[in-house]
């Protein structure tokens, strides 16, 4: 797969006149686009609803654009659930799924009338103790243990993962919450991160269909929704094909006909939390090339780091970049692209070969638009970075300015910095 920047060096230097590098874009038109396709592949689902996964980004402009198409959030925290509930979402269309949660989270959760997603089968006596009832709704999380495997090729090992309902808390953790007069049930399970396969949707449905049969078989409870939670995944790397949502979708209309409709479950109602997939290849990290270095290697440093995209230096991810204005010209230089933290894995790419750069080029690092500036931290006193909306119309929209030294001092209660230093 062809990568290619959405902006150009000319652009870059437009916009740079008003927003300086470091700077996060993402492109309206892609994102819309992309979360029509996910609403028309499950547009079979007359119950299909996408609760984006906030933790992914947490801009309010950009989850604005999916609420028009009728997206819900995915919350994990309290401000991420005070945030969804600010963009005027309802209560049903957030659904809390986090973990260890503190009992003032659940208590505003349920004072908003999110769905909760409980993680674990004692979280059922905490709930209850810290709301005096059981609400009508809940979903419980699934972790099958062992290892998860699509085609004979293991994706991931749930067993080393610390979240989830066993099988045998499963099925007790339902009989239980049916006792106590919950309702409507939900069944939720995230098996695999990142998947570049068509087959892990199918795969995973096929498993959480076969086990909603006989949950309803065995306790009686009334299946509500069926929650496939994330893990499509987006190619990072221009060797990998993406992901197709449409044949995705199709493969679980199947999937859900042949298992979930013959036992009389043709109701249940399927539920996405896709953050990766919508929004990780419409976002891209735009920086400066501002010094270069030659020792035992060749680097090219750059005017952000790790702090405004985490990813390479957390998981040694792969992110693809682009020189602006020199894309034709040959790959024939081998840089390690690094930032200025006190870190060595302050590094967005290792021996990558790209095209002579001078300092003064900008590059632009691909697929951030998920779990890039979210996960940013403030490691070194470094300052996040500005967000930008390439509209649809071609104008460009700052949707989150840049922190300053006062926003990063600004907790620092009782302890007047200002007349202390000089301010640059």
């Amino acid at each position: 797969m062809e990568k290619k920047a959405f902006v150009t060096r000319e652009m870059v230097r437009e916009i740079g006149k008003t927003y300086p590098t470091p700077f996060y874009i993402y492109d309206e038109k892609g994102i819309r686009e992309n979360t029509k396709a996910l609403k028309e592949a499950f547009a079979w689902n007359p119950g299909y609803k996408e609760f984006f996964a906030v933790k992914a980004n947490t801009n309010p402009f950009l989850i604005s654009i999916l609420k028009e198409y009728g997206c819900g959030c995915d919350c994990s925290s309290l401000t991420e659930l005070m945030l969804s509930r600010a963009m005027e979402m309802a209560g049903e269309d957030i659904m809390f799924s986090s973990n260890e949660t503190p009992a003032s989270e659940y208590e505003y959760a349920a004072r908003i009338g999110a769905i909760i997603n409980l993680d674990d089968f004692t979280h059922i006596d905490f709930l209850e103790k810290i709301l005096g009832s059981l609400p009508k709704t809940l979903s419980c999380r699934y972790n099958p243990g062992g290892s998860f495997s699509v085609s004979n090729h293991i994706m991931d090992h749930p067993g080393d993962s610390k979240y989830g309902f066993t099988t045998e808390q499963l099925f007790e953790g339902f009989r239980i919450l049916k006792a106590k007069g919950v309702e409507n049930f939900g069944l939720h399970a995230f098996l695999a991160s990142n998947t570049v396969t068509n087959e892990y949707y199918p795969v995973l449905a096929r498993q959480l269909f076969q086990l909603a049969v006989r949950l309803r078989e065995e306790t009686g409870a009334r299946m509500a929704f069926i929650n496939l939670s994330g893990g499509i995944g987006v190619p990072y790397s221009p060797e990998q094909e993406p992901n197709d949502i449409r044949v995705i979708g199709e493969q679980v209309r199947r999937v859900y006909e042949e298992i979930l409709t013959p036992a009389g479950m043709g109701d249940v109602a399927i539920y996405t939390e896709l953050g990766r997939f919508l929004l990780a290849p419409y976002g891209q990290l735009v920086v400066q090339a501002i010094h270069k270095k030659h020792i035992y290697k060749e680097y090219i440093g750059v005017d952000a780091c790790a702090v405004n995209l985490m990813r390479p230096a957390m998981y040694k991810a792969y992110h693809h970049i682009t020189v602006l204005g020199k894309e034709a010209q040959p790959c024939v230089c081998r840089y390690d692209v690094v930032g200025s933290l006190c870190e060595n894995n302050d590094k967005f790419a290792i021996d990558r070969m790209l095209p002579e750069i001078e300092t003064g080029d900008y590059l632009v690092i691909h697929d951030a638009g998920a779990h890039g500036y979210a996960m940013g931290y403030n490691y070194n006193g470094k300052l996040k970075s500005a967000e930008l909306l390439l509209k649809a119309d071609g104008s460009v929209q700052l949707i989150r300015r840049a922190e300053t030294p006062k926003d990063y001092f600004a907790t620092l209660d009782g302890f007047e910095i200002y007349d202390k230093i000089l301010l640059p």
